[in-house]
């Protein structure tokens, strides 16, 4: 009897089994028959994939040729700037002496050359022509009472010694005219070519030494090459863009996002000797991976507990305040 009934619970099961494949074939089959009925829709192909969000023009970081102290910084970040704007400028107040300096000596240059070129005024030529025939006056009437004392003398009614007296004061005469009458054809003449030469070439190098000075000036002062938008801000006024600033024994603290407000103190203990490819990143979109850097490194002093990894900026103190800042793992 047992047999019976697990025959007949078999059966009813592969009955049941049956009927579903039947029911659900019967319904996939008349949902595909829907399916072709139903008007066909061309869907557009899509095409997916990481993306990056670029500026239309190159990513250019800026910088002065010169090292020196940051004067101002006239730009923040997110500002939009036209080009030949100007961004940031160096302290210099001596560039601007040595411009001064170079404008002095082209004026000064220019005023030889005309001098050379025009000759004397033409009051100090009258005046060495007066000089010189005045001169010629006195030494015309020196010979002429020259020759008469000589008549005297020769009639033996004067002595040698009146004769040659008279004799001398002719010769002092003429040598004073000869000489007056040099002095006028010089500044009456016109400047020789040698004379000229000499002051046209002072003067072209006044004027080259005024144009490097303009240009050492120009390094100063940072403009937009292009028309755009700040996206990094790297120094602030008071920045010292010379690395010899930092050395070994400075004072420094480090500040993390974690630990708002707070500063860690260390010190320098080391400073690299190479300049070499970064080693620390701040993954910030704008940020050049093939800059030369030099690393210093800074022991905190005993008591700050930071986790090993986290990132920092860094903070070293000079003779004058805030001379470098360093973005830095822990």
């Amino acid at each position: 009897m047992r047999k019976t009934i697990l025959i007949v619970v078999i059966i009813a099961i592969l009955a049941v089994t049956v009927s579903v494949i039947l029911i659900s074939a019967r319904s996939r089959a008349a949902a595909m028959e829907s399916a072709r009925r139903q008007p066909q829709v061309d869907q557009p192909q899509t095409i997916s994939g990481p993306g990056l969000v670029e500026p239309l023009s190159e990513d250019i970081k800026l910088g002065s040729e010169l090292s020196g102290k940051l004067k101002a910084v006239y730009v923040e970040e997110g500002d939009h700037v036209t080009s030949g704007q100007l961004l940031a400028e160096l302290q210099n107040d001596d560039y601007r002496a040595q411009i001064g300096s170079a404008e002095a000596q082209v004026i000064a240059k220019e005023a030889t050359l005309r001098k050379v070129v025009n000759g004397a005024r033409a009051q100090e030529r009258s005046e060495a022509m007066s000089s010189a025939r005045a001169a010629e006056a006195v030494m015309n009437n020196a010979r002429a009472e020259m020759e008469r004392r000589q008549k005297l003398f020769d009639a033996g009614v004067i002595s040698r010694e009146e004769n040659e007296r008279y004799a001398r004061e002719c010769d002092v005469a003429r040598a004073k005219y000869e000489e007056a009458a040099q002095r006028h054809s010089l500044v009456d003449d016109r400047a020789r070519e040698e004379d000229q030469a000499f002051a046209e070439a002072d003067l072209r190098l006044a004027r080259a030494s005024l144009e490097e000075a303009r240009a050492r000036y120009a390094k100063t002062l940072l403009k937009s090459p292009i028309d755009g938008t700040v996206l990094r801000k790297h120094h602030r006024n008071g920045d010292e863009t010379e690395i010899g600033k930092v050395q070994v024994g400075q004072r420094a603290y480090v500040t993390a996002d974690a630990f708002a407000g707070h500063k860690f103190w260390g010190r320098v203990v080391r400073v690299g000797e190479q300049l070499g490819r970064k080693n620390v990143r701040t993954d910030e979109p704008t940020e050049r991976v093939d800059t030369k850097i030099l690393e210093t490194l800074v022991e905190l002093d005993k008591g700050a507990q930071l986790p090993v990894g986290l990132r920092m900026d860094a903070f070293i103190l000079g003779g004058s305040p805030q001379v470098a800042s360093i973005r830095a793992d822990q």
